[in-house]
């Protein structure tokens, strides 16, 4: 297959993309929901052929899709649970990604350290079996270290009955950034995408769905779009969907998500001053611990907690930070406490649930994705993670051709189309040291053509970069450009702060009203609050 690149910054004005949907024309292909698995979709059908269109109620990436732990992996815990095939096609998933957004995503060393004899030999042997299901697409061999080889990787590991460790090799990305990539490829390819444009209502005629209603949140307008499929991507929101769909149809529907939610903490590089990244395989309580240096910070995590409720901006329990904290502080020889917190941020993972679960324990629920489709045609895709979001992509339209609503086209389209942004030469920046040109690969002469390229606002954030989020990113507000155009309000909640009206006023300038400033001071107190 002929390799296939993106590289113009085509404006995102919103007149513009509510004017084409507007337009009175019936799509192949409508998708509900901007995070990962919809751009996923939406570009995978974009790129064989079809017409497609793509709304999404805030943000692109807004929930789950921008607060991932920032792995590409295989899934090193799934190879301990026995799920072979779901490693095996991560692995593969992994090393497509990594090759289609260099800018975004690339390979990261991670150590185990070991303070039981017993630990090195177990974990190696079973990273060894890593290594051999990835085959020719493995990133690094696996390598058994002493106690000063270790140290050596990690030189702030707590030194106390040390034994040695494990090296491996898995990778990591910027997840908000390459959700943009996604989305601005498939507009490149056609597709239209709109966010802060929520789905109102699903539209049926003679028992199918045949499209939906969708309203321009700023502005009120409502638009009605026909379809011939309609894909239901909305994350852990999924079933709000799909209890629409069953009520039109007079029968209701089982909820196939029990959400489980992942918190992270990030605070200073200088708790953990490496290039490699440190893994807890088994903590005092099962679950995995990570300290992952990302974008100049360092990011400790994660947790997994079921809930119940679906907030927008979830909050972290004070069991799970006091777990976090407290963990780190066992392998780690200076203990991050809680004035070093730099921001909190949580995740609300989409599980999906067997027919005869009652909720409880979401370790047991499968981190598979699982794609159906209902009576009226309405297709769901839900669970995954984000490693492996081009093959959930091709599950989906499977499942459309499958089911009669598309005319079948081969897959593979998106195996080597490279992303908005990839760059023609090998990435020398790692993004574990920080923000800034780099991650806009082949479009960085772009960026820096603009006003104010050489006005920097912070480290890894000029006023050109607060243009271009605006003019090619789809950027309507404050948030937007801080939490996921840039990284900020992840990783220094108060700086975001201070940053924000300036940020603002640029956006006044761009010709955005409403940049949404109060809203957004609002929430960097959230992202710095502990919990009591």
């Amino acid at each position: 297959m002929t390799e296939m690149t993106t590289d113009s910054p085509a404006p995102t004005a919103r007149a513009e993309l509510l004017a084409r949907l507007a337009r009175p024309i019936t799509y192949d292909l409508a998708v509900i929901g901007g995070g990962a698995t919809g751009l996923g979709v939406a570009l995978d059908a974009a790129a064989r052929g079809f017409s497609v269109v793509l709304v999404e109620s805030d943000d692109f990436a807004k929930g789950t899709s921008s607060r991932a732990t920032k792995l590409v992996h295989g899934g090193v815990r799934y190879l301990a649970q026995g799920n072979i095939a779901l490693v095996r096609e991560a692995l593969h998933e992994r090393t497509t990604l990594l090759r289609n957004a260099p800018h975004l995503a690339q390979p990261l060393p991670f150590v185990m350290p070991s303070y039981h004899l017993w630990e090195t030999p177990f974990y190696g042997i079973g990273l060894k079996m890593y290594d051999a299901l990835a085959g020719e697409a493995g990133l690094g061999a696996t390598e058994f270290m002493g106690r000063a080889r270790t140290l050596h990787c990690l030189p702030t590991a707590r030194a106390e009955g040390l034994k040695g460790g494990v090296k491996y090799w898995d990778g990591q990305f910027d997840d908000a950034r390459l959700a943009l990539a996604l989305a601005r490829t498939a507009a490149a390819k056609g597709a239209l995408l709109v966010n802060y444009c929520p789905v109102r209502e699903l539209l049926h005629e003679g028992g199918k769905v045949v499209g939906l209603v969708c309203e321009d949140a700023e502005g009120g307008q409502r638009f009605t779009l026909r379809a011939r499929a309609v894909v239901n991507a909305t994350g852990v929101w999924v079933d709000a969907l799909r209890q629409q769909d069953a009520e039109a149809l007079g029968k209701p529907v089982r909820p196939m998500v029990a959400p489980s939610q992942g918190v992270h903490i990030v605070v200073d590089r200088d708790f953990l001053p490496s290039d490699h990244a440190l893994l807890v395989p088994k903590t005092a309580d099962g679950r995995v611990l990570f300290a992952v240096p990302w974008l100049g910070k360092l990011i400790l995590g994660t947790t997994d907690s079921p809930r119940q409720d679906l907030p927008r901006e979830p909050q972290a329990f004070r069991e799970e930070v006091d777990f976090i904290l407290n963990e780190s502080a066992k392998y780690l020889r200076r203990a991050p406490r809680a004035e070093d917190v730099r921001s909190i941020w949580v995740g609300l993972r989409p599980l999906v649930r067997p027919p005869d679960d009652e909720g409880g324990n979401t370790k047991a629920l499968s981190r598979e994705h699982t794609v159906l489709a209902s009576r009226s045609g309405l297709v769901t895709v839900t669970g995954g993670k984000w490693t492996t979001y081009r093959a959930m992509a091709e599950d989906v339209l499977a499942k459309c051709f499958d089911e009669g609503l598309l005319p079948a086209r081969p897959a593979g389209a998106t195996v080597q189309l490279r992303l908005v942004g990839a760059p023609a030469t090998p990435v020398r920046h790692r993004i574990y040291e920080g923000q800034g040109w780099h991650s806009y690969g082949s479009e960085a002469a772009a960026v820096q053509a603009l006003p104010g390229a050489q006005a920097w606002l912070a480290e890894g954030l000029s006023e050109a970069m607060v243009r271009f989020a605006v003019r090619c990113e789809y950027a309507r507000t404050v948030e937007d450009v801080l939490a996921r155009r840039c990284r900020l309000l992840f990783l220094d909640a108060r700086l975001a702060a201070r940053l924000a009206p300036r940020v603002a006023e640029i956006l006044q300038e761009e010709g955005q009203n409403d940049p949404g400033l109060p809203g957004f001071l609002a929430l960097t107190q959230q992202y710095l609050q502990l919990p009591v």
